[in-house]
């Protein structure tokens, strides 16, 4: 069996997960989302001794990824640095690595369950279903595309907001 490949996300440095092995990968958006001395002195001294690489995903698995969370409705919350650690954990997959994503984001754990990578959270429980995010008018109920541009409902003018819907 392959070694395990760990994915982290800016949660597993904030919170104190130490590399215990040479297979640790984050992208590098994801080291701009560490702000807090120690953890940014622990993050960059583990990337000095090798201990955990920057590699960024292929295009087509960040135009996969894209596909996937379109339909989801995760586009709505994942960051530009959360869609590159997904994509490489897809990237990785491709290669038939045995991998491992560390977050305690909810809306990539989303993700991972519906692209079917396994994760484990840092600090919190974790998410127990798969969901989709719809935009939808707190006055009408109308539902909008995900693209939908503006805060307010063009028909009835209250404020749009993103609402869970648990889909597994």
């Amino acid at each position: 069996m392959n070694d395990l490949f760990y994915i982290l996300d800016a949660s597993a440095f904030i919170n104190g997960f130490e590399p215990k092995s040479q297979f640790n990968f984050t992208v590098s958006l994801i080291t701009d989302e560490v702000k807090d001395l120690k953890s940014k002195i622990l993050l960059d001294q583990a990337i000095e001794e090798g201990k955990i690489i920057i590699k960024e995903p292929k295009e087509e698995f960040i135009e996969e990824l894209n596909e996937i969370i379109s339909k989801s409705g995760d586009d709505l919350r994942l960051s530009e640095a959360d869609k590159k650690l997904l994509a490489l954990a897809l990237d990785l997959k491709s290669e038939n690595e045995n991998i491992k994503v560390l977050t305690d984001d909810y809306s990539m754990q989303n993700v991972l369950k519906i692209i079917d990578i396994p994760y484990d959270s840092i600090i919190t429980e974790g998410i127990k279903g798969i969901y989709n995010w719809v935009k939808t008018c707190e006055g009408c109920k109308k539902e909008f595309d995900a693209d939908y541009p503006f805060d307010d409902c063009e028909i009835c003018g209250s404020k749009v907001f993103k609402r869970r819907i648990k889909t597994y």
